[in-house]
């Protein structure tokens, strides 16, 4: 238990759930298009209120272990990740190659950003 505790490792778990809130806030609405543009906003502000629940206190944790730059770095992997499996399993819109070369040259930058 104490390593999920730990400020390496706290903060990247709440970071994926706080992805998937906020995955869910931006695209969700976009599988029910026929729905009032208000509704689509309130239910992804509601859905956002949470997700800053948990991407505060993870970047707050994690600060004791990353520095900004890798900290908003794992963030934006991570946001690369939950999106391809929500795009695949919620919008039954698979990513193409292309797609895929260019996550490939993000994580490629995020290597280059925890080297020391």
């Amino acid at each position: 238990m104490r390593v999920i505790a730990s400020p390496a490792v706290a903060p990247v778990l709440m970071l994926v759930l706080s992805n998937v809130f906020m995955t869910f806030a931006w695209y969700g609405h976009l599988r029910f298009k026929t729905s009032a543009l208000w509704i689509a906003v309130m239910a992804s502000w509601g859905l956002a209120f949470f997700e800053y629940w948990l991407a505060v206190p993870a970047n707050r944790i994690g600060s004791a272990a990353y520095s900004t730059a890798e900290l908003k770095t794992i963030q934006e992997v991570i946001t690369l990740c939950v999106f391809a499996a929500f795009s695949a399993l919620y919008l039954h819109e698979p990513l193409g190659f292309k797609q895929y070369i260019g996550f490939g040259f993000i994580a490629l930058g995020a290597w280059f950003v925890f080297q020391r």
